[in-house]
């Protein structure tokens, strides 16, 4: 069910006295003085021309106050209007001429300086009227004898009967001279309702006026009219604005009983509803009643547009007058808040549906126009976005000048107004000393001048220019030393760059096949060796394991459970194992077959081969190898048949001069032609050599155990 905000009649009375008023009988209008004044009303009205404010000549009078009254025209006894009463109060302005000369010594008075004081002061008060529909000026013509008044004193009032208004109307009056010697007096009123007067047996309009209830239902806005089957009326909607006309928005003439329904988006702070019975002469009455609704303040914003006229001009769109402050901003590419400029502009409230022009001597696509209400951003655009092209990174200098004509510069920054000739780490500072240079050659150009402070715009582009310059003469720099480098290791480069190629020819399929290599740790000299093949093998399509790069996890779980760990997962991604066989390793082999069941005990805390020998040996005694396990020995370490016979089931390589056959072996069936298996083996054999060649001329040297290894951890 909806619900009412407010039960209302014809119009809604703001005040909840019932007021009695005065009855003046007759049409006429009339004037009327208070004791020591005279006063004239001109015939019929005048020309609502206020003209320019001019400088009094001497003492004049002028209005100072406007009061207003309540009262009914009446015609016969139940034949009624409500007018409204103005009083204008009046005082002088303004002073007499002092004497000159002997008449300031007790001289002779100036004969025509006497007769001005003896004279009258006059002045025509115009009364400005507006109540929509209508509008009246009327002109009074008031006099008082100089010689009772002081310059500054209240001299009395003029009473004027009087404007006719409807009933709930808004009522705006303006009081001023011709010519006018100040700024014209104003007063707005809303006049109150057949509800709020004693005048339901004066006024026929209020004899059967419908009643109006505005109500909510959701989104909607209901407009109930409760009258009588047969009784014709008349609806409007209206927008009443406060600067400029009213602009109609819906009319319609009705019959009988009625619900308009508007929804929530159609209403504004100045819709305003007018209704009145179809009947000559009838009184029309006007409610507002969404002014203070917050869903009509958020439709207005919403319908809200700010343009921006070339060259300087700009404009604010909107169906009501809006209490908002408009102001220069500077809008960096960067992004980031719209930084407030001065000039400022007026910071009156805002003209809606006016052009003005902005106080600028150029134009500038960072320039912006920012509209807030209530310290709130509604609205920004930026200058001629379409004429002026994108924002430019660009520096804005403000300019300071005191009286004395120094000047101080900042450039205008996320951070603040930054001083040119300062040690701030800022972009403005760094580049202070060129800015000024700028300034002085004209490079720059002037946005705004009053005689205090000045505002510049300094493009930036060369700067940035020279930033880039130094970015790409260090890539040039570091593009040669690539070049150097691949210069002097020619070969090896290219043979990489071919291996490269071939892999991404080949595709996915030949790529990444495991190898667990297995070594008995004898000394460093072979660590070293060990760890070289490994590195070889990782540049190829393979996942290379070994003990050396996980010290830390055959710490933590064991050389045994890290080798059974790393064999089934080997094994179950279709690997192969690579035993590498040197003198400590036939060895421990031998002790293994001589003693059966008993497993030798590991060599030192990392010695995976020595705990891998229960597991590996069943795999050969039981057939299992062929397919999963590769032997190799390193050429003038161990002879090929130093190798025990158990563990020639497999194929068993020397290195590097069996290079090729070891690496096709490793890899899966289907793998690299022929040319490219011998480049690989090159390179493997190139990264192999020096760690053998270095162990063959010292074969004594005990080492340190972990000396030239990697450690996974």
């Amino acid at each position: 069910m909806p619900v009412p905000w407010f039960l209302l009649s014809l119009a809604l009375g703001r005040s909840p006295m019932v007021l009695s008023l005065e009855r003046l009988v007759g049409p006429q209008d009339t004037a009327r003085c208070s004791p020591g004044l005279s006063c004239h009303l001109w015939d019929g009205d005048v020309l609502c021309l206020p003209g320019s404010i001019v400088s009094a000549p001497g003492p004049v009078l002028v209005p100072t106050r406007l009061q207003t009254e309540l009262v009914l025209r009446c015609y016969q006894e139940t034949d009624c209007d409500l007018c409204v009463r103005v009083a204008i109060h009046l005082a002088v302005h303004g002073h007499w001429e002092e004497p000159k000369g002997e008449e300031k010594f007790g001289g002779a008075a100036d004969p025509e300086l006497e007769e001005s004081r003896n004279a009258f002061l006059q002045a025509q008060v115009v009364l400005s009227f507006q109540a929509y529909p209508t509008a009246r000026c009327v002109l009074l013509e008031v006099q008082v004898p100089a010689a009772l008044v002081q310059p500054g004193q209240s001299v009395g009032s003029v009473v004027f009967d009087c404007f006719e208004a409807a009933l709930g109307a808004e009522v705006r009056i303006w009081s001023y001279t011709q010519p006018r010697y100040q700024k014209e007096l104003n007063l707005t009123q809303h006049l109150p309702d057949c509800k709020g007067l004693e005048v339901r047996d004066s006024i026929q309009s209020c004899w059967a006026l419908p009643w109006l209830n505005v109500s909510a239902d959701g989104d909607d806005v209901h407009l109930v009219l409760d009258v009588s089957e047969d009784q014709r009326f008349g609806l409007s909607l209206y927008w009443n604005q406060v600067q400029g006309p009213t602009k109609p928005w819906w009319h319609r003439n009705l019959t009988g009983p009625q619900t308009i329904t508007l929804n929530h988006t159609d209403l504004f702070p100045c819709l305003c509803i007018q209704v009145w019975p179809l009947e000559p002469d009838s009184v029309r009455t006007s409610i507002c009643p969404f002014r203070e609704d917050p869903r009509a303040h958020r439709n207005l914003w919403r319908a809200a547009r700010l343009q921006l006229l070339p060259p300087r001009g700009w404009r604010l769109d909107a169906p009501c007058s809006l209490p908002a402050e408009a102001t220069l901003c500077w809008q960096a590419p960067g992004g980031g808040p719209c930084q407030s400029l001065v000039p400022p502009l007026p910071p009156a409230n805002v003209t809606v549906n006016k052009a003005l022009e902005l106080p600028l001597l150029n134009v500038h696509p960072n320039l912006c126009v920012q509209v807030s209400s209530w310290e709130k951003l509604q609205l920004q655009e930026c200058l001629w976005v379409d004429s002026l092209g994108p924002l430019k990174d660009d520096m804005l200098l403000v300019e300071t000048r005191d009286p004395h004509n120094n000047r101080s510069l900042c450039a205008l920054e996320p951070s603040g107004c930054t001083p040119l000739l300062s040690r701030a780490s800022t972009r403005a500072a760094r580049l202070g000393e060129q800015l000024l240079q700028d300034l002085q050659s004209g490079q720059c150009l002037q946005l705004w001048d009053d005689d205090l402070r000045a505002l510049w715009a300094c493009p930036m582009d060369k700067y940035v220019h020279q930033r880039w310059a130094l970015v790409w003469l260090a890539c040039l720099l570091f593009a040669a030393v690539l070049f150097l480098l691949f210069l002097f290791r020619k070969d090896q480069v290219k043979g990489w760059l071919r291996l490269l190629k071939e892999d991404i020819r080949a595709g996915p399929a030949t790529r990444g096949r495991a190898a667990l290599l297995l070594y008995s740790a004898e000394d460093s000299g072979f660590e070293r060796l060990v760890s070289a093949l490994a590195s070889a093998l990782c540049q190829l399509p393979l996942r290379v394991a070994v003990d050396l790069w996980s010290r830390r996890e055959l710490s933590a779980q064991g050389p045994l459970a890290w080798f059974h760990a790393q064999r089934r997962q080997t094994l179950q991604e279709g690997g192969v194992v690579v035993l590498l066989f040197s003198p400590g390793a036939v060895v421990l082999c031998r002790e293994w077959l001589q003693d059966g069941a008993s497993t030798p005990a590991p060599q030192g805390p990392h010695d995976a081969f020595a705990a891998s020998l229960s597991c590996v040996l069943p795999d050969f005694l039981q057939g299992r190898a062929p397919g999963r396990y590769v032997g190799a020995y390193f050429d003038g370490l161990l002879h090929s048949d130093a190798v025990p016979a158990l563990f020639r089931s497999v194929p068993v390589f020397s290195l590097p001069s069996q290079l090729p056959g070891f690496l096709g072996t490793l890899q899966e069936p289907g793998d690299p032609r022929p040319g490219l298996l011998r480049e690989r083996a090159r390179l493997v054999s190139q990264a192999l050599q020096p760690a053998l060649d270095q162990l063959l001329k010292a074969p004594g040297d005990p080492g340190d155990p972990e000396d030239g290894t990697r450690d996974g951890t």
